[in-house]
This record gives C-alpha cells, sequence and structure tokens, in this order.
C-alpha cells in the first residue's frame, strides 16, 4: 500500500514525521485536536514523498494532499465526519465544508476521496446508479443519504460499492465518475 488515509490518530496539533525502517519507511502528516478525538492522517510510502507538492489542514477533521504523478494530480482528501450522535448543524456545516473544497479542485485534477464519513449508504443504488455502483447491504440511514447527496453532487463514485466483495459503512473512496462506465 503507498498511501493510505487514517481517522482517530490520537496525535495532537499537526505536523509529518517517518515511521519504519529506512527504505520501506512512511511518512505520516496529520492534523489534530487538543481532545485528540477527531484527527485524521495520510500515511505516504516513501517512494512518494518527494512526489508531495502541498498539504492543507482545513480542519481537525479534514487533511487534503496534493501530489503530482507525470501527468496525473491526486488530491487525496482523508476526513472524518461527525457521528450520528453529533446534531444534524455539525453534520450539514461540515458537509457543506467539505463539499466546497472538493468542488474548488481544478477539472484537470483527480479527486481520492477517503475517510469515515459516519453513515451507511445500504444495498440499493436507486435514484444514485451513477454514484453508487450497486453493491452493498442493508438499509441505507440518514447519514446515507448524505453521503450518497454529497458524492452525487460532486459527480463522484462510492468505490467500494463498484464490486460485490464492497462493505461499505461510510467509508468511501472516489474518482470522478466519468471515468466510471
Amino acid at each position: 500500500m503507498d498511501v493510505a488515509c487514517v481517522q482517530e490518530t490520537w496525535w495532537r496539533n499537526s505536523g509529518c514525521r517517518f515511521f519504519g525502517a529506512i527504505g520501506k519507511r512512511y511518512k505520516l502528516f496529520w492534523t489534530g485536536s487538543k481532545a485528540k478525538t477527531e484527527d485524521v492522517g495520510i500515511f505516504v510510502a516513501e517512494k512518494w514523498v518527494d512526489s508531495v507538492v502541498s498539504v492543507e489542514r482545513h480542519s481537525e477533521r479534514v487533511l487534503v494532499l496534493k501530489m503530482v504523478l507525470g501527468d496525473c494530480l491526486p488530491n487525496v482528501f482523508t476526513v472524518y465526519a461527525p457521528h450520528s450522535g453529533k446534531p444534524d448543524e455539525a453534520k450539514e456545516s461540515f458537509g457543506d465544508d467539505v463539499f466546497h473544497l472538493v468542488s474548488c479542485i481544478a477539472q484537470n485534477e483527480m479527486v481520492v476521496f477517503a475517510g469515515d464519513m459516519n453513515g451507511h449508504i445500504g444495498s440499493s443504488n436507486v435514484g444514485y446508479d451513477g454514484t453508487h455502483g450497486g453493491f452493498g447491504y442493508g438499509s441505507r440511514n440518514m447519514d446515507g443519504s448524505r453521503i450518497l447527496e454529497f458524492a452525487d453532487g460532486l459527480n463522484l463514485v462510492i468505490c467500494n460499492t463498484v464490486y460485490e466483495a464492497g462493505s461499505q459503512v461510510g467509508n468511501i473512496c472516489s474518482w470522478p465518475s466519468e471515468k466510471y462506465s
């Protein structure tokens, strides 16, 4: 694995550091809170660290890492949405903020969106056939509907619904849906 997005890192403040033996290391870029409860980070394999051109820490719940990989400009988002016990206003504010950040990415750049969106999108893709691949389990909850609206509004695909073995409980990794057909 060359890039991994993580939530609940338990690291305070923000920063970056290497982990592991030289030649096999990963660099963790993180942003955190004093309470160490809503923290996110992105691990990048050592061979790709020099490809990182920017790290934007928008809050303790949102970090965006931009890389240059040949002709591709991926923007890797790691997020940690407020959980179901939080007020709807907090969830809507988070969703609006992240929607704005993703929508500001240039059309010629790639969006990779990963993290814990804290919802269940269920097995049905009715109304979301370009966003939801049709594989999943269970029923959609209100937070899952928010996830689907978010992805649909940004023309993204929820990757782990494209394959039968996929499991989705709010974790999404997306790419522009025009590449999904």
